[in-house]
């Protein structure tokens, strides 16, 4: 766990269209649902000037804490100003102060498990933008690494 400072950046992707929720597990139907989406459809194929292959998981337009309505999101890095395709959406993660957490083992479950510590843990959360990053690391499904970024309180410093 580390803090660092993030820079403004445009995504380009597929939003979810409705926001969702933490309760009985309609998150996880609902997110699993977008990325079953964006895989089958090849969506990272259809985003123009990325930045790089990494795909990025947000979440963000939280109604409050982890326990209330978020919006999600999946997609990728782009330039700034770069036309958005007529079927795919675009959102900006702000610039601000996040928390690094990395999520290790396997697929989908470690990740799960990270969530599960942050919702347990006293990390002073802004609720803003959280975002996870999806590389080469993680392509092994039984070994894999996945980034998880939380935008935190300015004030906060470890």
């Amino acid at each position: 766990m580390r803090e660092v400072k993030i820079e403004k950046v445009m995504l380009i992707g597929l939003s979810l269209g409705k926001k969702t929720t933490n309760k009985n597990g309609q998150s996880a139907r609902d997110c699993g649902n977008l990325w079953n989406k964006f895989e089958n459809e090849k969506v990272i194929d259809k985003i123009p000037d990325k930045l790089s292959t990494e795909i990025l998981a947000v979440y963000h337009e939280y109604e409050g804490d982890h326990t209330q309505p978020f919006s999600y999101f999946i997609g990728c890095k782009v330039k700034e100003g770069t036309e958005i395709p007529r079927d795919l959406s675009s959102i900006f993660i702000a610039k601000g102060d996040y928390r690094r957490i990395d999520a290790k083992g396997i697929m989908p479950d470690c990740v799960a498990e990270a969530w599960k510590e942050i919702w347990r843990s006293d990390i002073p959360r802004a609720f803003k933008t959280d975002f996870e990053v999806y590389d080469e690391r993680s392509k092994d499904w039984s070994n894999a690494e996945v980034e998880i970024f939380l935008s935190i309180k300015p004030s906060v410093k470890e």
